[in-house]
């Protein structure tokens, strides 16, 4: 049922809303008043990526010293608030900086839900990061016990069962407000029906700093360009 690419040395590479969990690992810190600054550093980089594959160039710094510390982080790509794309990692099992430029190219031209990215929908392609915390694995009775321990707006949520598995970054919440809407399409996502439920169930969490490139556009003009 999996669809992820999956090298057997390495954490897989999961949709967004997709099968994938992995092991609690930590990555790089964002401390609340550099988050501008990062997502200036983060998101060309993950354009320059994008552009290389068509051989273009695009301008990105690639000096930053925490860029080589892990991290994980998932790249969104949308056309007009549609979804274009979306790939991402769980673990931080290498440096933030490689994790985006693949994930970047993977989003661009892998994700299953999607025919690759063609240079000609680059310009009208917008690029978001979200650079994951650690996740934390949820202490739940039931299934009431687990609607009553999540946090609309703010929990991306990976859902495990047997070899079934999903996850959502904390954006879903937007389109699933309500945590039972949330929790049966995150359980649809892993491929089980919405009231499924069973002692083994296993919930984690994490949180996410996110970026995106019209969140920038007063202060640089079009990142595009």
């Amino acid at each position: 049922m999996s669809t992820e690419r999956h090298n057997p040395s390495q954490p897989p590479l999961v949709r967004g809303g997709a099968e994938g969990s992995l092991p609690d690992k930590g990555g790089v810190r964002i401390e609340s008043n550099n988050t501008p600054h990062h997502g200036l550093v983060l998101l060309p980089i993950a354009r320059a990526a994008i552009a290389s594959v068509f051989s273009l160039s695009h301008a990105a710094d690639e000096t930053a010293p925490w860029l080589a510390e892990h991290g994980a982080c998932f790249v969104t790509l949308t056309q007009r608030g549609e979804l274009r794309g979306c790939i991402g990692t769980l673990q931080a099992h290498r440096p933030l900086l490689a994790d985006v430029k693949g994930n970047a190219v993977a989003a661009a031209l892998y994700d299953p839900r999607f025919a690759p990215l063609s240079l000609a929908e680059l310009d009208i392609t917008e690029v978001e990061i979200s650079l994951l915390s650690s996740t934390q694995p949820m202490d739940v009775r039931d299934e009431a016990d687990a609607l009553a321990q999540l946090r609309p707006g703010i929990d991306g949520v990976i859902f495990e069962y047997s070899s079934f598995r999903s996850t959502f970054l904390p954006q879903v919440w937007s389109q699933l407000p309500q945590p039972h809407q949330f929790l049966d399409q995150l359980k649809r996502k892993a491929g089980l029906p919405g009231k499924f439920w069973a002692d083994e169930v296993k919930l984690s969490r994490y949180t996410v700093t996110k970026w995106r490139e019209s969140d920038f556009t007063d202060l640089t003009g079009k990142q595009n360009e």
